[in-house]
């Protein structure tokens, strides 16, 4: 699921454990698992994905599911709130396979080092290749290193 399982806690990567065999049983991906306190107390969200798209279905089996699971398994102390959806039309661009998925949409990226002074950049995702995304912004094509990148998303157009 993750690329950055060395900065998830012992928990959240039991979770994800737990949970990811659970929504690929649906034919759907873990696109992210969050264990996060919020003002009205703490909350386990699962972000779902596939190539078909996520129904309001497929959210309520998975939560259904893995709702049971982790009341067998009892590894959340607290009490909690279980989150289930879609990544959504303003998505968050994390793993290579999403710029792969996404490419051809708009995207807006924020880079950890600016390129020629900017480290904002909005664009149509026109490649990923080699770790490499390629960006079609107003003012040409850039290549960004993935590795580079601090957050993406997918942008709206209506």
């Amino acid at each position: 699921m993750s690329e950055n399982t060395a900065t998830e806690s012992p928990l959240v990567k039991h979770l994800i454990q737990l949970a990811e065999p659970v929504v690929e049983s649906f034919g759907l991906e873990l696109a992210e698992l969050q264990f996060c306190r919020e003002s009205h107390g703490w909350v386990l969200r699962l972000i779902l994905d596939s190539d078909q798209g996520v129904s309001l279905d497929d959210c309520a089996k998975v939560s259904r599911e893995v709702g049971h699971l982790l009341e067998v398994e009892d590894i959340i102390e607290q009490s909690f709130q279980l989150e289930v959806s879609s990544p959504g039309l303003d998505r968050k661009l994390k793993r290579p396979k999403d710029y792969i998925r996404c490419k051809g949409k708009k995207a807006k990226m924020t880079l950890r080092i600016p390129i020629d002074g900017e480290n904002t950049f909005v664009g149509v995702l026109e490649d990923f290749k080699d770790g490499v995304v390629t960006l079609a912004t107003d003012h040409g094509k850039i290549n960004i290193d993935y590795d580079q990148v601090r957050k993406a998303r997918l942008v709206v157009e209506f």
